[in-house]
């Protein structure tokens, strides 16, 4: 029992020495590994290898080959603070990496740093085309975590500004908006950083700026102190060869790595072409779409809005067609007509349904011969059809019959067949009404009714709905078809009506007014013509013919030494025909060599009624050239004494409207009375048109108005009158 007990107590003698040999290994391991917080943004410096997760770089590399010369293992972690600042004080780590010199903690703690692993150049970027010319007074971009070596650079140049950022691609948004002149960083990391594609637009300044010692630092505390002494013997024995080793390694490998923004910035311009292929290709094929849509649409349009059999026009496309028309063309006198083909169950009978169709095809085609695009034709049913033609005179009567009508007569005759086709026809006369109101199926059904009429005759012919608004069309369309004819043949006439001062009984000057002579229907007054061609906007050449006769007509009597003063029409319609009419007036005078005293120019009362700005402005420029400008026509019916306030002109031409009426005759003279007295209080030259008896050129004359017009004096005269007129006694004139 004893010999057990002893060699048991000798076996655990000497397993002791082995078991406290191996803890005291074990602790050993621990207290041999060293836990380094770096951060790991800084490539080829510190960065994480992709391969493994591992972190490396030439500080990495250098620190392990010094712990390594001291029986040391040596673990990085990536620190998870803002700075290296804020990493000192974190006691996860025993070591932070990398510092350039003693720098307080966050927490205000001092710190101890080793001997420097290497020195590593700073040098600063700036945007292409700029410089920093002095870095004393700079504001500098830095990357947060570069907080200590921003002390460092602070303590050497006191003046110099830096501005702290989270990651580079602020650093580097922070420079290309001028927030900051430069950026600083290490030349190593600078040599990784810039090769990004966008970044291509910094450069490195050739001039380090400083080198900043690459240090481990920690808290300054005994055990800190020791294990800083310690890292120092290890970081003496590196040499020089192994440093420039470490350094050229890490700096000549292609460490960048392209991300989807690198790739989409450096082959930007095969993407942009690639971009624009697609968008054309895509363009093409909305396109084809759009067309063939376009195509279907038109296709569905032509079956909607033709016949089929003829080619005219169906009825929902005559609808759309004549609203068009009457759109496009308001100044236009149109008719609808209304026709249909007598017995035709008798020509399909006898002649056949096919001889049938030929014919109505027939019809269609020599009317879409003779139309123009501003008419329109259409086939209702069977064989009736709507016509929307422009009002023809009696020449455009026989030139429709000759061309279309005869021809679809004798269709079967032209044949040899014994047979004429007999026509019926409603035609209706558009109104005024029917322009603002376009009812297409009113108007048809009015041509209907004519067409009936027509229907029981024996042979046919037409009718007219509307005879009053067909014989008012038909002057319209002699009128402005004739008008341009009528010009070039001196149909239209200017004659005068003097206007006299009934005080010294002489002839004061004349007012143009124009005579036409019309070829067919004769002399026409100016109440049919004028308001016509003031509807279809004719009425600015009409005047302006006019103004240039009177011209000329003023400077044939200055030759022969006759200074007369003449007064002409400017309407609404020419001020808005012509927005620069009075440069036309200066040209004429200039023209004709007469001054612009010799040409008064008069404007509507109603015309200013409509407080037209374009009229205001163009009579204040007809004064500007020295024109006299005059308000015609005051007191018919829109005067407002308002206006005598506001509108600039020079004479106001008093209708006599007034004394017309005899029913109220005392009261009228009261009232023209004090309108005189009004316009002399103003300043105002007047005179007094419409003056039909001698009462009224005396009454006048008691209340001090001299200057008259009418027939009581004067009609209006042809030219060869008006100049042979005694102007200084108008008691000679003709009764």
């Amino acid at each position: 029992m004893r010999k057990i007990i002893s060699i048991n107590i000798i076996s655990l003698i000497l397993v002791i020495p082995f078991f406290i040999s191996g803890v005291s290994f074990a602790a050993s391991s621990n207290e041999n590994t060293i836990i380094v917080g770096v951060p790991t943004d800084r490539c080829p410096m510190i960065y994480i290898d992709d391969s493994d997760g591992a972190i490396i770089g030439i500080g990495p590399e250098l620190l392990r080959i010094a712990c390594e010369n001291i029986g040391y293992n040596v673990e990085f972690i990536t620190i998870e603070e803002s700075s290296l600042k804020d990493a000192l004080d974190n006691t996860s780590y025993d070591i932070v990496m990398p510092l350039g010199s003693e720098i307080e903690s966050a927490s205000g703690q001092s710190s101890i740093v080793s001997d420097d692993l290497m020195l590593t150049p700073l040098t600063v970027v700036t945007s292409e085309g700029d410089n920093v010319s002095d870095i004393n007074r700079a504001k500098i971009g830095m990357l947060q975590s570069q907080a200590g070596i921003a002390d460092t650079v602070k303590s050497l140049y006191p003046d110099i500004e830096v501005i702290l950022y989270k990651d580079m691609s602020k650093c580097v948004d922070a420079l290309r908006k001028d927030e900051v002149d430069a950026l600083l960083h290490n030349s190593y990391v600078w040599s990784y950083v810039l090769q990004k594609p966008s970044y291509i637009d910094l450069h490195v300044q050739p001039t380090t700026m400083l080198s900043i010692e690459f240090r481990v630092g920690a808290l300054n505390t005994p055990e800190n102190q020791a294990l800083i002494e310690k890292l120092n013997e290890g970081i003496a024995m590196i040499s020089d060869t192994q440093r420039q080793a470490v350094i050229l390694d890490y700096t000549s490998r292609k460490l960048y790595k392209y991300d989807v923004q690198d790739y989409l910035y450096a082959d930007r311009y095969v993407f942009i072409m690639c971009a624009i292929v697609i968008v054309l290709v895509a363009l093409h094929f909305l396109a084809k779409q759009q067309l063939l849509k376009k195509r279907t649409k038109n296709q569905i349009r032509q079956m909607i809005d033709y016949d089929s059999l003829t080619g005219a026009l169906s009825m929902a496309g005559f609808r759309e067609k004549v609203k068009e028309l009457l759109l496009e063309n308001p100044s236009t006198p149109y008719i609808i007509s209304y026709n249909n083909i007598k017995n035709f169950k008798f020509i399909n009978e006898k002649m056949g349904m096919n001889s049938a169709d030929e014919l109505l095809c027939f019809w269609v085609e020599k009317s879409l011969e003779y139309f123009s695009d501003k008419e329109a034709m259409a086939r209702i049913d069977a064989d009736h059809f709507a016509v929307l033609c422009c009002l023809p005179d009696d020449n455009g009567f026989e030139a429709m019959e000759t061309n279309v009508f005869e021809p679809v007569k004798k269709y079967y005759i032209n044949q040899g067949n014994d047979y004429e086709v007999q026509i019926s026809s409603g035609l209706y006369v558009l109104t005024p009404e029917d322009y603002k109101n376009i009812n297409v199926d009113k108007m048809l059904d009015c041509a209907r009714l004519a067409e009936k009429k027509a229907h029981l005759s024996i042979t046919g012919g037409y009718e007219v709905y509307n005879i009053d608004q067909w014989e008012a069309g038909r002057l319209l369309s002699d009128i402005c078809g004739h008008f341009s004819t009528a010009i070039k043949q001196n149909e239209i006439k200017v004659w005068y009506q003097p206007q006299v001062n009934y005080r010294t009984g002489e002839i004061i000057g004349a007012e143009a007014l124009c005579r036409w002579n019309h070829e067919k229907l004769g002399w026409l007054s100016p109440g049919q013509f004028i308001p016509i061609l003031e509807q279809t906007g004719l009425i600015y050449d009409l005047d302006c013919l006019v103004w240039e006769i009177v011209c000329k007509d003023i400077h044939r009597w200055n030759e022969q030494g006759f200074k007369r003063s003449i007064s002409v029409n400017l309407s609404r319609f020419d001020i808005e025909k012509n927005k620069n009419i009075s440069k036309h007036f200066k040209n004429l005078i200039e023209k004709y060599d007469i001054e612009p005293s010799q040409l008064r120019i008069e404007i509507t009362e109603s015309a200013y009624a409509d407080d037209n700005e374009l009229l205001l402005e163009t009579t204040a420029q007809l004064q500007d050239i020295g024109f006299e400008v005059e308000m015609d026509d005051f007191g018919s019916g829109y005067s407002s004494l308002n206006m005598l306030t506001e509108i600039p002109v020079d004479g106001i031409k008093l209708d006599y409207v007034f004394l017309k009426n005899t029913k109220n005759f005392e009261k009228s003279k009261i009232v023209v009375k004090h309108i005189l007295q009004m316009l002399r209080n103003l300043k105002y030259k007047y005179i007094a048109e419409g003056v039909e008896t001698k009462e009224h050129a005396d009454f006048l004359i008691a209340i001090d108005c001299e200057r008259m017009q009418g027939f009581y004096f004067y009609k209006p005269m042809p030219v060869e009158e008006f100049e042979i007129l005694d102007f200084d006694n108008i008691n000679n004139r003709p009764h």
